[in-house]
C-alpha cells in the first residue's frame, strides 16, 4: 500500500517549493532516486526539500537540481 504523502504548508516558502520541485521532477518523469543521481544532489536532501522540511539554499545544489531537471533556477523557485 503507498503512503499517503504528508501535506505541505503552502503559505511558506519551504512548502511552495516543496510543490514545485516535486511537480518539476514529476513533469520531467523522474522519481527522487532518479533526481538523485542526475543531480548528485542526495536523494535524502531532495526529500526533505519535497516534504517540505527544510528550506533551500542558493548552492549548487540549486544548480544542479534545476540543470537535472532542464529548468532555470529561477523556474525552480516558487511565485510567492
Amino acid at each position: 500500500m503507498p503512503r499517503k504523502r504528508k501535506e505541505v504548508d503552502v503559505s511558506t516558502f519551504e512548502g511552495r517549493f516543496a510543490v514545485r520541485l516535486r511537480m518539476l521532477r514529476e513533469k520531467a518523469g523522474m522519481n527522487v532516486h532518479e533526481l538523485a543521481e542526475k543531480s548528485g544532489v542526495s536523494k535524502t536532501t531532495i526529500l526533505s526539500w519535497e516534504s517540505g522540511t527544510f528550506k533551500p539554499t542558493i548552492s549548487d545544489a540549486l544548480l544542479k537540481l534545476a540543470e537535472a531537471l532542464g529548468v532555470t533556477v529561477r523556474t525552480l523557485m516558487p511565485p510567492k
